[in-house]
């Protein structure tokens, strides 16, 4: 099963576009740009879990 590459935000709706290495991630896949991140200590609003970098999808 592959991520769901959300493009925005959930906080801010920051664009996070799927090459982009700014977006952050918890397990159920809640996407935060990296200064939200950082404000909320990388720690999910909505289940607590810790935000991680997000991998990236490179076009070919």
């Amino acid at each position: 099963m592959a991520l769901e590459m959300r493009e925005v935000c959930e906080r801010c709706s920051a664009p996070l576009p799927k090459d982009s290495g700014d977006a952050r991630i918890c397990s159920f896949e809640c996407t935060f740009c990296g200064a939200c991140s950082e404000t909320m200590s990388n720690r999910c609003p909505n289940c607590g879990g810790e935000l991680l970098p997000r991998p990236r999808r490179i076009a070919k």
